[in-house]
């Protein structure tokens, strides 16, 4: 079997491509550089010079070239290799009849926890969507512990130290009353805090038992984020921004989090992530992949999820269960009471629908930050 073809598909908000082969096998898989899909599709360009007249079972020969090619790295790229390594595993799946996670392993679960979002920034509404969740089913819920990301200017509590505490503190309290002990808590803060203000936060929020706070901080200094975490008796979760396994394993070496964030559009892929993973279990770190895109993605990390002992639970796009994009698949997820169903279809389980640039005209995310009260940036 040999590659023939890489094509783009821009469907909605996301890049998707598919890989061709000369045994009609084509491999589906999705970049996870929004904001920069432009960018990235010239590199997913280049690279089909080099895949095509390859054999598409080589997989972890081809990322290892991809990865090496070039002085440079970068989100761009390795979103890229991120979307040809998932397409390649897909294709090999389908060439030998399993889902990708027999070629892993094999299965240490058939379901996969999730939990969805809550995008709602007052203690009453905040509350109200955790109880909706609760009410579909699902036993753990996203808050996002951040300002408003709806709009461009955050409000003049966030700059008061007390009350921008007080404020997400009262947000946690709310669902925790709201939801009762038999449900867990991601606490999303998004970036939104400096050091001192996390510390705060999570002392605060301690007695609620939430789940993982989610990046406190912004992840750029792992020796910051280690002492955060070193504060606080909630477990860190990070990772998500990581672009190579050498990062991660400095989060671990660390102890910077106790849950790892890796993302399989991001990080270089099924390959790279299923290495992750397994460094995480020698470490007693638990698995949290990253998913704030498409459907694509979804079904990558199920295959993951799947094939490896130390998963913990999957974030699971607030777009596919509010925004129709199962209607993007010929064969929607199956979700029940929070679970995942793991596909059991050769490949990474799904194909897109033929039509999808038409029916989901694509659309780019812009670039976008925060900006405070005084004028000056945040992370967003």
């Amino acid at each position: 079997m040999k590659i023939t073809d890489l094509t783009l598909v821009p469907a909605s908000k996301y890049l998707f491509i598919k890989i061709h082969t000369d045994e009609g096998i084509t491999g589906i898989g999705e970049v996870g550089s929004w904001g920069f899909i432009d960018a990235t599709a010239e590199c997913l360009k280049k690279f089909r010079q080099y895949l095509i007249g390859k054999d598409p079972y080589r997989i972890e020969h081809h990322n290892q070239y991809m990865y090496r090619s070039m002085y440079f790295r970068g989100s761009i790229i390795m979103s890229a290799i991120s979307a040809i390594d998932i397409a390649l595993w897909d294709i090999k799946g389908k060439a030998l009849g399993v889902p990708v996670y027999e070629l892993l392993g094999g299965q240490t679960r058939n379901k996969v926890r999730s939990y969805g979002a809550v995008f709602q920034f007052t203690p009453e509404t905040m509350a109200k969507g955790c109880v909706d969740l609760k009410n579909q089913g699902f036993n753990c819920a996203r808050l996002m512990i951040t300002g408003d990301v709806r709009q461009a200017t955050t409000g003049i509590q966030d700059d008061i130290y007390n009350g921008k505490v007080q404020k997400y503190a009262d947000m946690v309290a709310a669902c925790r009353e709201a939801v009762g002990p038999d449900f867990d808590l991601v606490l999303e803060c998004h970036r939104s805090f400096n050091p001192a203000e996390a510390v705060a936060f999570g002392r605060a929020v301690e007695q609620y038992r939430p789940l993982f706070l989610e990046d406190p901080i912004a992840p750029d200094n792992v020796e910051v984020m280690a002492d955060v975490a070193s504060k606080l008796s909630i477990p860190i979760a990070t990772g998500e921004r990581c672009i190579n396994i050498q990062e991660m394993e400095l989060i671990m070496n660390r102890k910077a989090a106790r849950y790892l964030r890796p993302d399989v559009c991001a990080l270089g892929g099924i390959t790279p992530s299923k290495k992750v993973a397994a460094m995480a279990e020698a470490n007693y770190v638990s698995i949290v992949p990253h998913n704030p895109l498409g459907p694509v993605s979804t079904a990558a990390c199920l295959q993951l999820d799947a094939s490896i002992p130390n998963f913990a639970i999957q974030e699971f796009p607030s777009f596919y269960l509010q925004g129709g994009e199962s209607a993007m698949l010929k064969e929607p997820l199956e979700v029940e009471d929070g679970y995942i169903k793991v596909p059991d279809r050769p490949g990474i389980g799904i194909e897109l629908i033929d039509d999808i640039t038409e029916k989901f005209p694509p659309k780019q995310r812009g670039i976008s930050a925060q900006i405070n009260h005084d004028g000056s940036i945040r992370d967003l």
